[in-house]
């Protein structure tokens, strides 16, 4: 392959540069990491530079700053790490306020139900002895895993919160603490 190409004319090459006397313009870098160049993505870069902002371009308005919450104030309701006390939402995104909010919750959670090991094994061996055995399969076991997560939007703000699913009565009770938090919100 260190043979030139007898059928190129010598105006176009493509592919990589090639090292000096080897066809490449004398000082041309070689196929690889570019020498004294911008590196290319994926190598470590120095930080870019923000350039300011010319006249006339408006600003995003400042965050909305609201009161601190009242030492010893008795929370009203929490759901995960959203907590409402007085007429605020206090979350780790920061306050919000409580008029206005909008709360979402979304099920993401499933229930399973499935025949439990000790019941396989202890219907082949009643069975063996008796059919009364069979009936062993009628025990099913249910296990409910996921999340039903939580959002609040107000303010400007918007935060959610993931709520484990303990079993299938975790989201009525969810459910509940969200449709009270949106009676407070009016």
């Amino acid at each position: 392959m260190s043979e030139p190409n007898p059928y190129a004319d010598g105006e176009y090459r493509w592919g990589p540069g090639q090292p000096p006397g080897q066809g490449g313009a004398p000082g041309t870098p070689g196929y690889g990491h570019p020498q004294g160049a911008t590196p290319p993505y994926g190598y470590p870069q120095a930080p870019a530079y923000q350039p300011t902002l010319a006249d006339g371009v408006p600003l995003a308005p400042a965050p909305q700053q609201f009161p601190p919450v009242p030492f010893g104030a008795a929370p009203v309701l929490a759901i995960g790490d959203i907590t409402v006390v007085g007429d605020q939402i206090v979350t780790p995104a920061g306050p919000m306020p409580l008029k206005g909010a909008v709360w979402n919750a979304m099920d993401m959670s499933r229930t399973e139900e499935k025949i439990p090991t000790v019941a396989i094994v202890l219907a082949i061996v009643f069975t063996l002895l008796c059919l009364v055995g069979l009936l062993f399969l009628l025990m099913k076991e249910k296990r409910t895993t996921g999340f039903i997560q939580v959002t609040v939007t107000s303010g400007g703000r918007h935060h959610a919160t993931m709520i484990p699913a303990t079993g299938p009565d975790t989201l009525h009770w969810v459910m509940g603490q969200v449709n009270f938090a949106r009676s407070l919100s009016v």
